[in-house]
C-alpha cells in the first residue's frame, strides 16, 4: 500500500473524529447552555436567598431561629412567585414540604390550612360559576342588561355605564378575572361595529378605549363587594380566622355592608373618569350611525329561548345568595344559622348548593345540570394559593416573624388616626402594582395586625385598608389578569392605563379614607368583637 492510498484511508478516519468532537463540543455547550438559562437561575435563587437569610441574618424576639427560619422560606415562597420559575401552583403548595423541614410547623398543621371552610366557600363558588359559564347564563345577562343601556338615539355614556355596570355585578358573584373574561368577547362584540379608518378614528379610538377600560376595572371594583369576588377578600377572611379563632367571623352579608357602598362609590368615580377622557361631547352623533342595538338582538336571539337547564341553574345561584345574605343577620335578628348553633359557615351554604347541581336534572335524558367533566376546569392554581397564603399566615405568626417585620412598618403608630387607612392603602396599591394582589395581601395583613396590636387599633382597621388597597392594581398591565386581558384587545396602552388608573386610585384611597373610620367602624368594630 503507497503512501498516498494510506493518506487517503486515513484522511475519512481523522474528518469523521473531528466532526465528532465538534457534535461532541455541540452537545456540551447546549447542555451547559440549557443549565445556566435564566429560569432555572430562578430555581436556584429561592433556596439560595433561603440559605443566605438562614446563616446571615440575626434576629431578636423569643424564637430568634424560628423567625429566620421563617424569613428565610418566605423568601425562597415570593422568589419563585414572582419569577414563576416554577409554576405558581406547585410553588403554592411548597409550604407543605419547607414548613416541617424547616421547624416551623408540622405537617399536619400545614395541611390543615389547605381545606378549611373559607376553601370550601371557593370550590363550590367556582363550580356553580363553571354552570354559569357553560349554559351561556352570563353572557344571556349581560346582553339583556346592556340593550336596556343602549337607547336611540345612542347616549356613548349610558351605554358605557350598562356595559361597566353589567361588568361589575357579575364580578360581584365570581372570581373578576372570570368575569373580565366573560364580558371581554360581549364588550368587543359591540366595538366591532365601528370603523377603522380614518377621519372619525380619534372619537371611535376613544369610545374603544373607555369600553375596554371600563370592563378590567368594572371587573376589579365588582370584585370588592362580595367575599367571592376576589381572593384577597377570601385570603383577609381567612388570615382573620387564623389570627383570631375566638372572635366572631366575617360573614358574606357583613362584608357586603361594607364592600358595596365601597365599590359603588369607586364605580361611579370610574365611570366619571372615562366619561371625562374619552367621551367627548358630540361623540354620540358620531358612533350612533354604527352603534344600535341590532348587533346585541342579534347575539340574544342566537342564544335561543332560556332552557329548563339554565333556568335551574339560575334559580341554585339566586337560592345560594340568598342564604348568604341571611346566614347571619344582625344580633337582634339571627339568621337561619342560628338553627344550627351557628356550625353552618358560608362554605357549607356553598359547597351544598354546588352538590345539588350534580343531583338535579337538567331534562336531558340521564344528565345533571353538572358532572365532574365539566369542573375540569376547576382553577386548582387559586385553592392553592389561597392554602398557601393561609399556611403564610399561620407561620409569620407562629413563628414570631411578625413581630420583627412590623417594625419596619412602626412609623404608622405616629400616625394620626384619620391617616392610618390612607397611609396601609396607598403602602400596598403601591407594592400590589409589582406582585399579585394576593401575594401582596399575604404579606402585608399579618405584619398590620402586629402593628394594630402594637398601637391599640382594632385589627379590621387595618387589615381592610391593605386588603381593598391590594385590589388597586390599575396601573399597568401586568398588576393583575384582568389588565393583561384588556392589553391584549389591542385598544389600550400603558398610557391610556396610567392615564385611568392613577385618577382612580386616588379617588379609591380618598372613598377607603372616608369609610373607614365610619361605616367601616359601625360595620366590623362594633359588630364584630375580637
Amino acid at each position: 500500500m503507497d503512501e498516498n492510498t494510506s493518506s487517503s484511508l486515513l484522511l475519512p478516519l481523522h474528518g469523521g473524529g473531528d466532526q465528532d468532537s465538534v457534535h461532541r463540543s455541540k452537545s456540551f455547550r447546549t447542555q451547559i447552555t440549557s443549565i445556566f438559562t435564566l429560569k432555572n437561575l430562578f430555581v436556584l435563587l429561592g433556596p439560595l436567598l433561603c440559605g443566605l437569610i438562614c446563616v446571615f441574618v440575626k434576629l431578636e424576639g423569643p424564637s430568634p431561629a424560628s423567625s429566620r427560619n421563617m424569613l428565610g422560606v418566605l423568601a425562597w415562597v415570593f422568589a419563585w412567585w414572582l419569577t414563576e420559575a416554577v409554576p405558581m401552583p406547585i410553588t403554592s403548595m411548597s409550604p407543605l414540604f419547607l414548613f416541617p423541614i424547616f421547624g416551623i410547623a408540622a405537617a399536619d398543621d400545614v395541611a390543615s390550612s389547605y381545606m378549611d371552610d373559607v376553601i370550601s366557600l371557593v370550590l363550590g363558588s367556582f363550580i356553580l360559576a363553571l354552570a354559569v359559564e357553560h349554559y351561556n347564563i352570563h353572557k344571556r345577562l349581560a346582553l339583556n342588561i346592556t340593550l336596556l343601556f343602549c337607547g336611540d338615539p345612542l347616549k356613548p355614556k349610558l351605554l358605557l355605564l350598562g356595559i361597566c355596570a353589567t361588568t361589575a355585578f357579575v364580578s360581584m358573584w365570581m372570581h373578576n378575572v372570570a368575569a373580565a373574561v366573560m364580558m371581554m368577547p360581549v364588550a368587543t362584540g359591540i366595538l366591532q361595529r365601528l370603523p377603522t379608518g380614518t377621519g372619525e378614528s380619534s372619537v371611535v379610538s376613544k369610545f374603544c378605549k373607555a369600553v375596554v377600560l371600563g370592563v378590567i376595572y368594572s371587573a376589579a371594583i365588582g370584585g370588592m363587594s362580595t367575599l367571592t369576588g376576589t381572593g384577597v377578600n377570601l385570603i383577609l377572611v381567612g388570615m382573620w380566622k387564623s389570627y383570631f379563632p375566638e372572635a366572631d367571623p366575617i360573614s358574606f352579608n357583613t362584608w357586603f355592608y361594607f364592600g358595596f357602598p365601597m365599590a359603588l362609590l369607586l364605580f361611579f368615580a370610574l365611570w366619571g373618569i372615562l366619561c371625562f377622557l374619552y367621551c367627548p361631547k358630540g361623540c354620540g352623533d358620531t358612533l350612533s350611525v354604527y352603534l344600535d342595538k341590532s348587533h346585541l338582538k342579534r347575539e340574544l336571539d342566537l342564544l335561543g329561548p332560556m332552557a329548563f337547564a339554565e333556568k335551574m341553574v339560575l334559580a341554585v345561584f339566586s337560592m345560594l345568595i340568598v342564604l348568604w345574605m341571611t346566614r347571619s343577620i344582625t344580633d337582634d335578628i339571627p339568621g337561619w344559622g342560628a338553627l344550627f348553633n351557628d356550625r353552618a359557615g358560608d362554605g357549607t351554604v356553598s359547597v351544598m348548593m354546588a352538590t345539588l347541581l350534580f343531583i338535579i336534572p337538567s331534562k336531558k335524558q340521564g344528565e345533571k345540570l353538572m358532572d365532574w367533566n365539566k369542573c375540569k376546569k376547576l382553577p386548582w392554581n387559586i385553592v392553592l394559593l389561597l392554602g398557601a397564603g393561609f399556611a403564610i399566615a399561620d407561620g409569620v405568626r407562629t413563628s414570631g416573624l411578625a413581630d420583627e417585620l412590623s417594625k419596619t412598618l412602626g412609623f404608622l403608630g405616629d400616625a394620626p388616626y384619620l391617616a392610618i387607612a390612607p397611609s396601609v392603602c396607598i403602602i400596598s396599591g403601591f407594592i400590589t402594582e409589582f406582585t399579585s394582589n394576593n401575594a401582596t395581601t399575604t404579606l402585608l395583613i399579618p405584619l398590620l395586625i402586629q402593628i394594630a396590636k402594637t398601637i391599640s387599633v382594632h385589627p379590621l382597621l387595618l387589615m381592610i385598608p391593605g386588603a381593598i388597597g391590594a385590589q388597586f392594581a390599575f396601573l399597568l398591565p401586568t398588576g393583575t389578569p384582568s389588565n393583561i386581558v384588556g392589553f391584549t384587545t389591542g385598544h389600550i396602552e400603558i398610557v391610556d392605563m396610567l392615564k385611568t388608573g392613577i385618577p382612580l386610585k386616588i379617588a379609591g384611597t380618598v372613598a377607603l379614607s372616608v369609610l373607614m373610620p365610619t361605616l367601616g367602624v359601625l360595620v366590623f368594630v362594633k359588630s364584630i368583637e375580637y
